[in-house]
């Protein structure tokens, strides 16, 4: 499961095998206590949670909406 990077004590990541066939593109999220997986597309939006506080949600989708082009080269160098 690469990691991508990680904010606040949180790690973003996507899991090696994301189903077959394979989800569109997202991210997760995992630290804290919470987790959440969070679709790129059209724009970063929340697919599910668990464990986040609303504060510590929205700042999740901020620095996914920040680091964007970074995560998008990552999942397109890894899945090709």
């Amino acid at each position: 499961m690469p990691v991508i990077f990680r904010w606040n004590g949180i790690r973003f990541f996507f899991y090696s095998n994301e189903g077959n066939p394979r989800e569109p593109m997202h991210i997760h999220a995992e630290g804290l206590g919470g987790e959440a997986k969070i679709w790129l597309d059209p724009l970063p939006s929340i697919a599910e949670s668990a464990g986040f506080d609303r504060r510590t949600l929205a700042g999740v989708v901020r620095v996914v909406e920040q680091n964007r082009d970074r995560i998008e080269r990552a999942w397109d160098d890894y899945f090709g």
